[in-house]
């Protein structure tokens, strides 16, 4: 009797043993691979992930544009430029109107000094000046277009009243006249001006 229950409790053991390494194979280890996630129809964004579609394509407002006119000083006279015109320069290459590549137009001007001729070739080399400023600053040289001017059409009067050469006036005078074009579609569209009630009974 007291070796059968013996041979009982060995076996009770083995069995229990058996039982529980199998429970050990069982168990998931960490080898073990995630299950694959459900179809919920929605897309999983992993980093980096644009979140807009790609055939959704997000219209660019265009803001209308004028040409620029800007004013580069000789005040000084001669040919060189000057701080002040160095200056002037850099921040035309700022403007909106010179990153938008339109054609650049150079009119050279200078005072009543002087004759005709030498104005006329005086204009034309302050507008060479600036020309070439631009043109080693990145500009395409085909973009640039020089007018020299001389005397004519003078910013402000270049006597006073009584004849006497006005110094300031002359200085002003002294100057190459950047004109900057924008592309067509920037231009900004001139609106027609509404009448007056006057005008519109006249008309009638």
């Amino acid at each position: 009797m007291i070796k059968r229950n013996t041979m009982n409790l060995r076996l009770s053991a083995a069995a229990a043993a058996a039982l529980t390494l199998a429970a050990c194979n069982n168990s998931p280890t960490d080898d073990t691979p995630a299950p694959e996630p459900e179809e919920s129809g929605k897309q999983v964004l992993g980093e980096g992930t644009s979140i807009i579609r790609a055939d959704v394509e997000m219209e660019r407002e265009i803001m209308p544009l004028e040409p620029l006119e800007s004013r580069i000083s000789f005040d000084e006279g001669g040919y060189s430029l000057s701080d002040t015109a160095i200056a002037e320069l850099k921040a035309v290459l700022e403007t909106r109107q010179y990153t938008e590549g339109g054609d650049i137009v150079l009119r050279g001007h200078t005072d009543a000094g002087g004759n005709d001729n030498a104005n006329l070739r005086a204009s034309e080399r302050r507008a060479e000046a600036v020309k070439d400023w631009f043109v080693e600053n990145g500009t395409a040289e085909d973009r640039i277009t020089v007018v020299g001017l001389g005397e004519q059409n003078p910013a402000r009067p270049n006597a006073n009243p009584d004849g006497i050469p006005n110094e300031e006036n002359r200085a002003y005078n002294r100057r190459v006249m950047v004109h900057i074009a924008v592309p067509e579609e920037l231009v900004v569209e001139e609106t027609p001006d509404t009448p007056t009630l006057v005008e519109k009974v006249t008309a009638d």
